[in-house]
């Protein structure tokens, strides 16, 4: 079943997607659509990375604990 969602956009953002939509033949909608699209399949392909990264998670679960320990220091 289809869904209709109505997004509020800048001028200057819905003119970026029409151009783009139009460069492309399609609808500004379909535009949309397959560029939401990409960016979960780009997504889920990082987070499956990060996942998969053992050492990565040991490292980023010891930061999380460290900051709600307040140990470390922040660097701008």
């Amino acid at each position: 079943m289809r869904k209709t969602v109505t997004l509020k956009l800048d001028n200057h953002v819905y003119e970026l997607f029409r151009s783009a939509a139009r460069a492309q033949g399609q609808t500004v909608s379909q535009f949309i659509i397959d560029a939401a699209l990409s960016h979960l399949d780009d997504f889920d392909a990082e987070m499956e990375e990060i996942l998969s990264d053992t050492k990565l998670l040991k490292r980023l679960k010891k930061g999380s604990r460290d900051g709600c320990a307040l140990r470390g220091k922040f660097v701008d």
